[in-house]
């Protein structure tokens, strides 16, 4: 039996990842759909001569573009792959797909990869953030995405989920001020997806509550909104630094990883929490849902 798959990447100002994300997957694609979002480099010249079709559309968050691109074309593959622009499928992950997606059961709706993360060059093995499980390829009219602001994760609506073993990596070539730039922008996201939720002003997508997805990520969002996020944020911050580096063993990813793990494992979650402390601090005045619901969209310039 013959399978397909269609791969989804959405890009803005990816020259520098495109050519090798979208060569990564060549090898078992049957179509490749890029949605750019006002990329001003060659991003979408270089998709193109790939062989990849080129979709345009305003960015508002991932989730909201993702399910568009679900939702709006034209898909007639078996199976779809989200991928992102700094991520790529290692030869052996490839391989895998290629020889052995057309066998699994068709109660099988959803496969999941281990994600490794390449940081300035060096493969970060420690500190909690390998093996990374994530769901990326499901079956056509059984996946959706979270609609949530930060940490969305596909989700399939029925059937069994199994893992595929091989190389899966987010290996980011831009610089460290790329770096902290987009992980501000994440922080403001996270900050607003907190404040959402903790004052309802808007729909709560619990939908990787209901299973769908890997383990991994069910335990990972229990903790952080029914523990992490209920500390004051200096203190969790802090701990959860000392938890990657020290107990998890994050200081064996050397000079590379202790940038790494000091970047995304404490000033990013410090920065997360000092958000939600300002934003939080712009509501107090505000008595009801609407009054919220318009100051937080000020203060975060999102379109919430």
């Amino acid at each position: 039996m013959t399978t397909s798959i269609t791969v989804i990447i959405l890009t803005l100002n990816e020259a520098v990842h495109i050519a090798r994300a979208i060569e990564s997957v060549q090898s078992f694609a049957t179509s490749i759909h890029v949605v750019d979002s006002g990329s001003t480099d060659d991003t979408t010249s270089i998709a193109a001569e790939m062989g990849a079709t080129i979709v345009r559309h305003p960015f508002t968050n991932y989730a909201q573009q993702f399910q568009r691109a679900l939702d709006t074309l034209t898909i007639t593959e078996d199976w779809i792959l989200r991928l992102d622009a700094d991520e790529i499928v290692e030869p052996d992950l490839a391989r895998r797909i290629a020889e052995k997606l057309r066998d699994v059961p068709l109660e099988v709706t959803g496969i999941t990869f281990h994600a490794k993360t390449i940081f300035m060059g060096r493969w970060i093995r420690h500190g909690g953030r390998y093996p990374l499980t994530l769901l990326r390829l499901f079956r056509r009219g059984r996946g959706r995405i979270e609609q949530r602001w930060m940490d969305e994760h596909i989700v399939v609506d029925t059937g069994r989920v199994m893992h595929f073993a091989g190389g899966f990596a987010n290996h980011e070539l831009k610089d460290l001020s790329a770096f902290t730039d987009k992980h501000n922008r994440y922080a403001t996201r996270e900050a607003a997806d907190v404040l959402l939720t903790k004052y309802r002003l808007g729909p709560d997508d619990r939908s990787i509550d209901r299973g769908g997805t890997s383990r991994q990520a069910r335990l990972k969002r229990w903790i952080k909104e029914r523990l992490y996020n209920r500390l004051p944020f200096a203190v969790s911050s802090t701990g959860y630094f000392f938890l990657r580096y020290l107990v998890q063993g994050g200081f064996l990813d050397g000079k590379e990883g202790l940038i790494y793990h000091f970047l995304q494992g404490y000033w990013y979650r410090f920065l997360v929490g000092a958000k939600v402390t300002e934003f939080e601090r712009a509501l107090a005045d505000c008595t009801d849902a609407p009054g919220r619901l318009a100051r937080l969209r000020k203060v975060t310039r999102l379109d919430l």
